[in-house]
């Protein structure tokens, strides 16, 4: 299945969603096309159970400038509704993405910009090449910050190193990103895209309801009570046990032999 979007391709195969951001000679800027484009490729994947891992990659030598600076300027009255419009498809699908129990890797090569970085550091597995930059840009035209910036990069970096992060303006380049962890592993650029994608299939052939299990429970660990949080635990893994891939795996385990899963 294949899905051409004005500015993304989303391919399934293998039960790995493979989402390719497809305008690379512009830079692959967050636009309306590119907002409307993440909020319906959420809403297919979040409607396929056979996806159980998401890939996220792009075309041309840089991952994303960020925001489309010839967009914003074009309207300057009519900026403020145009962003709201915007910004309001883009969290829509970051919101979708975040639910869903299939893990989203990213694979940044190049320049990753502005709210793109944000977009990335909402990826549950980031790789980034050696030679990837990960620019805030926001403060740099007089912005705050969206696409879940604030509470994406705090949960990578905390809260103290992702303010200075987005007020400085500040670019890490691939070694300080994976120190800070913002990206969690670096590898050469001929060597990004095979990593991804075993990475991937590593994660799509495991136990998918457990994986929406964790990636819930990471989303609320910051602002419950240590005894609600460990209720949802309770809550959780308990939804867990009953599965088709606990009970095969259990079993395995019983007998000495490899656990599969099916992903229910």
């Amino acid at each position: 299945m294949t899905m051409n979007l004005p500015s993304m391709r989303l391919d399934v195969r293998d039960s790995v969603a493979h989402l390719t951001f497809t305008q690379g000679e512009r830079g692959n800027p967050i636009d309306g096309d590119f907002c409307a484009d993440i909020r319906t490729v959420s809403i297919e994947l979040g409607a396929r159970a056979d996806v159980r891992a998401v890939l996220v990659t792009a075309e041309g030598k840089t991952f994303s400038v960020g925001g489309d600076i010839n967009a914003f300027t074009a309207d300057l009255d009519g900026l403020p509704a145009k962003v709201t419009r915007w910004a309001g498809d883009l969290h829509d699908g970051i919101a979708r993405l975040q639910r869903l129990n299939a893990p989203v890797i990213a694979a940044v090569h190049g320049i990753c910009a502005g709210g793109m970085t944000a977009f990335v550091a909402g990826a549950d597995v980031v790789l980034a090449s050696d030679k990837a930059r990960f620019v805030s840009a926001y403060t740099g035209i007089g912005y705050s910050c969206d696409a879940g910036a604030s509470i994406m990069l705090s949960r990578r970096l905390g809260h103290a190193r992702a303010k200075r992060f987005l007020l400085l303006g500040e670019t890490l380049d691939a070694a300080a990103a994976q120190a800070a962890g913002l990206a969690d592993e670096v590898t050469a650029p001929e060597e990004l895209t095979a990593r991804a994608e075993a990475l991937a299939r590593q994660l799509a052939a495991g136990p998918s309801f457990a994986y929406g299990e964790i990636k819930r429970l990471f989303q609320t660990v910051g602002h419950e009570p240590l005894e609600a949080q460990l209720a949802l635990e309770a809550a959780s893994i308990a939804r867990s046990a009953g599965t088709q891939d606990a009970r095969g795996a259990l079993l395995a385990f019983r007998d000495k032999e490899r656990p599969t899963f099916a992903g229910r």
